[in-house]
């Protein structure tokens, strides 16, 4: 990842490098929680639903609770939103100048992911608990709800690292944002400690010459200061 910018994030106005950016692990990451959200709501939305033969309603496969149908697909849908959402940020924030627009960014990014961490969690329980009570699935459905149910379990995972990597990021910026200001290349009072301002005369010698170390001459005799 990119460390030059504030935010662990490329320098504003850089040149964007297609081939770098999709090498970026935030946006592979990513890329997997699309993935995944795809799966999940093709395989509940495909073999999801079976019509009744006694009454000719539409039930959910899942011990028929319409709502870990509506709940497993709902999830996804977001998740299937924000991935591409997110993935468009990661192109944006490197255009982003503004430090504070890039601190708020990350903290959406951070409290989103965690977030539906949490609710692909819940999911994954919901889930294999009402696949645990089903008695008799329609034939041909157990693949599919089982594939659901397991990449639930992967969006944990995936999920839970799109956080990681906006916590390093929020972790750089707070450290730059204690890091001092400047550093000073010498000592302080040491010639050429700070730089003179252009056309300013050279900076004199921080020395001069000690005291009493001449020879004076007084009249016709010589004499040297005494050395201490």
């Amino acid at each position: 990842m990119e460390t030059t910018g504030a935010y662990g994030g490329g320098k504003a106005g850089g040149a964007f490098d297609p081939q770098a950016f999709i090498q970026r692990p935030p946006v592979i990451v990513r890329a997997v929680c699309w993935l995944f959200s795809v799966i999940v709501m093709g395989c509940i939305s495909a073999k999801g639903w079976y019509i009744s033969k006694e009454d000719k309603k539409e039930y959910c496969v899942y011990n028929n609770d319409s709502n870990a149908c509506n709940y497993g697909v709902g999830i996804s849908v977001i998740a299937f939103i924000a991935a591409i959402g997110f993935i468009v940020g990661e192109y944006l924030f490197e255009q982003m100048s503004s430090v504070k627009t890039r601190k708020h960014y990350v903290l959406a990014d951070l409290g989103f992911s965690a977030f539906w961490a949490f609710l692909y969690f819940v999911g994954f329980c919901y889930l294999s608990n009402a696949w645990g009570k089903t008695e008799n699935p329609p034939y041909g459905t157990a693949n599919n709800m089982q594939g659901a149910i397991a990449f639930c379990f992967f969006s944990i995972f995936a999920w839970v690292g799109c956080a990681f990597f906006a916590l390093q990021r929020y972790r750089m910026g707070a450290d730059a944002a204690f890091a001092p200001a400047y550093e000073v290349e010498g000592a302080v009072g040491s010639p050429g400690a700070f730089p003179a301002y252009p056309g300013a005369p050279d900076p004199q010698p921080a020395y001069s010459d000690p005291p009493f170390s001449q020879t004076h001459t007084a009249g016709n005799i010589d004499y040297t200061a005494t050395t201490y």
